[in-house]
């Protein structure tokens, strides 16, 4: 009866060794992947936020110096510009650079985008924002 019992565990140790190395193999690969996906997510996160910081910065960038210009000469087709100017250098300041997580990140993201297309439109430059691997640039 013990020989029974014993070549039975054998058999049972055989066939349930598919389901044991599939489960171990399973495990592996699960935290294998939460690992590549955590690293994958930093660096994709990273990259994105430059994008954003580089484009807002430029943005902010033009609009300080227009601002600047335009206060040499104020006079009533001016003033509006400038409005618009302090308008845009608002919605930046207010954007908050710090929290990812902000729920309407990109919602703001496209008023400012909008915010400076406009102030663009008033200055009568041509507005071309384009963000490639090789470098960002804005062109006038």
């Amino acid at each position: 009866a013990a020989a029974a019992s014993q070549s039975s565990d054998m058999f049972d140790e055989i066939v349930m060794a598919e389901e044991r190395f599939h489960g171990e193999g399973y495990q592996e690969g699960y935290v294998e992947g939460s690992h590549v996906g955590v690293v994958e997510g930093r660096r994709y996160g990273s990259l994105h936020g430059a994008k954003i910081g580089s484009e807002i910065g430029s943005y902010l960038g033009f609009a300080l110096t227009w601002q600047c210009l335009l206060q040499k000469c104020v006079d009533g087709k001016n003033s509006k510009k400038i409005r618009a100017l302090d308008s845009l250098i608002g919605m930046i300041q207010k954007f908050p650079y710090e929290d990812p997580t902000y729920n309407k990140l990109q919602e703001d993201l496209e008023k400012i985008r909008g915010k400076f297309k406009q102030v663009c439109s008033m200055l009568n430059i041509q507005s071309d924002f384009r963000i490639g691997t090789e470098r960002s640039s804005l062109t006038f």
